[in-house]
């Protein structure tokens, strides 16, 4: 069993700062990439940012020069530094991964349950 659990969500006034992280955990062999995605009310789950296994990342643009993504290898955590946080960032985000579990198993996503972010004054 492979478990994400995220944290660091909550409420935030515009222009604040909020940093989300994500441990992975249980019968992991390897991961691959790690991201965060997130969900506002009716509308798509989208991406917000990725990073692989050798630190290379992908934003979205919406979130390019506001938002760090980074990862700890060692500890199989994610993180999200979001900075500068307007409302239209208000969303439940979302922790991603892709990983392997034996070594001939191919790798597949798994999905953390979501942390709430709201960006209001």
């Amino acid at each position: 069993q492979v478990q994400l659990v995220e944290s660091g969500g909550g409420l935030v006034q515009p222009g604040g700062s909020l940093r989300l992280s994500c441990a992975a955990s249980g019968s992991i062999f390897r991961i691959y990439a790690m991201g965060w995605y997130r969900q506002a009310p009716g509308k798509q789950r989208e991406l917000v940012a990725t990073i692989t296994s050798g630190g290379s990342t992908n934003y979205a643009d919406s979130v390019k020069g506001r938002f760090t993504i980074s990862r700890d290898n060692a500890k199989n955590t994610v993180s999200l530094q979001m900075n500068s946080l307007k409302p239209e960032d208000t969303a439940v985000y979302y922790c991603n991964a892709d990983i392997t579990i034996t070594v001939i198993s191919g790798p597949r996503g798994y999905w953390g349950q979501g942390t709430q972010v709201t960006v209001s004054s």
